[in-house]
């Protein structure tokens, strides 16, 4: 059996016992079914097969010991409330994007995606080996919680407008859906700006409650029709040039398993986080081609004064937010200072090779 194969019979197996409930005797053999909740529509591209899969690993790779019953956006707590949910004991875990939860504590920005920021193998490297991984989960203990990447969306789309964007003056007066870091940016430059769910975004733009959108990219947007409203899709994307997903799990349970089970969770939100990353990449292009030839969408890159306002932007937006209080601050520090580092190194590496290649047409 093939390994696709495989994740796709563990997870219709792990729906199964999910829908049914587990019987008395199951749990009295051991077995535990946890809770997730998910800000993401059932079964979303990318971001609700994530935390599928991401189920269906840890039930095949405990034998049965676990069970993972996931709950949609909205299912059982609204898509936004997913870290009140496993900080309240409704649910033992969440999969999601950290900075849906800023409002909590600032810090918590900068473990999804910052503007101008890391891109997601550099985001990765933070974390796995820059001290990432210790901030947040300094970050996570003050709210009963334990983090683990378990995603990745990798670049994003800079969005969808109803007009052209010609200077920055188009962004006073704009109103957008945009969350996040990037979503202050916006307002630096004289927009307006909402966090909105996933299912919540279209009928925003159909409505006129917003003018313009981003989500993640065209494999994603594809699949929740914005272009049957809008057709100017914008790139490259500022805001989130590498998102990262987060499982968010219960410390009390956390700390409740053994260090063989924190490893073999670990390792199936890293295999996810490696998994979801390549399937983004794999995915977009083809999406992006069917907006294009299929939808009559139009495609623009931003005006070159116009991201550098957005630069000029960022850069005291990111500052104000790492001087909240202490735990941010610290976590802005860990994070530019790796910034830097990948920013300096990416010259002689990718970005060197990038330009290399585009000179070589086969």
């Amino acid at each position: 059996m093939d390994r696709r194969a495989f994740i796709k019979k563990a997870a219709m197996a792990g729906g199964t016992v999910a829908a049914t409930g587990l019987a008395a005797p199951a749990i009295a053999q051991g077995v535990m079914e946890l809770k997730m909740v998910t800000s993401w529509p059932k079964s979303f591209p990318g971001l609700g097969t994530a935390a599928e899969r991401f189920g269906a690993r840890l039930e095949a790779a405990s034998g049965g010991r676990y069970v993972v019953k996931i709950f949609a956006g909205g299912e059982l707590v609204p898509p936004l409330q997913c870290h009140d949910a496993v900080q309240d004991g409704t649910a033992d875990m969440y999969h999601s994007a950290d900075y849906y939860y800023q409002f909590k504590s600032r810090g918590y920005a900068f473990f999804t995606s910052v503007p101008f920021g890391l891109r997601a193998d550099e985001m990765e490297a933070w974390i796995l080996h820059g001290g990432g991984q210790e901030l947040w989960d300094k970050l996570g203990a003050t709210f009963g919680i334990k983090h683990l990447p378990c995603g990745n969306t990798g670049a994003q789309m800079g969005g969808w407008f109803n007009r052209p964007i010609n200077s920055l003056d188009d962004f006073k007066g704009l109103k957008m859906r945009i969350p996040g870091l990037g979503g202050e940016v916006i307002r630096a430059l004289g927009g307006t700006t909402v966090t909105l769910a996933g299912a919540e975004i279209l009928p925003a733009l159909e409505t006129g409650m917003v003018d313009a959108v981003e989500w993640v990219g065209p494999w994603g947007d594809l699949e929740f029709g914005f272009h049957n409203v809008v057709k100017n899709y914008y790139y490259p994307g500022f805001q989130e040039p590498g998102s990262m997903l987060g499982l968010g799990l219960s410390k009390k349970l956390w700390d409740e398993l053994s260090d063989a089970d924190k490893m073999m969770f670990e390792t199936c939100a890293l295999a996810e986080n490696n998994f979801d990353h390549a399937e983004h990449n794999a995915r977009n292009l083809a999406a992006l081609n069917v907006l294009t030839s299929e939808h009559d969408v139009v495609l623009w890159e931003y005006p070159d004064d116009v991201f550098q306002g957005f630069g000029n932007a960022a850069k005291d937006v990111l500052a104000a937010a790492g001087d909240t209080d202490a735990m941010t601050k610290e976590i802005y520090a860990s994070f530019m200072a790796f910034r830097k580092q990948a920013a300096d190194w990416s010259r002689y590496s990718d970005q060197a090779y990038m330009n290399k290649r585009a000179l070589v047409d086969f």
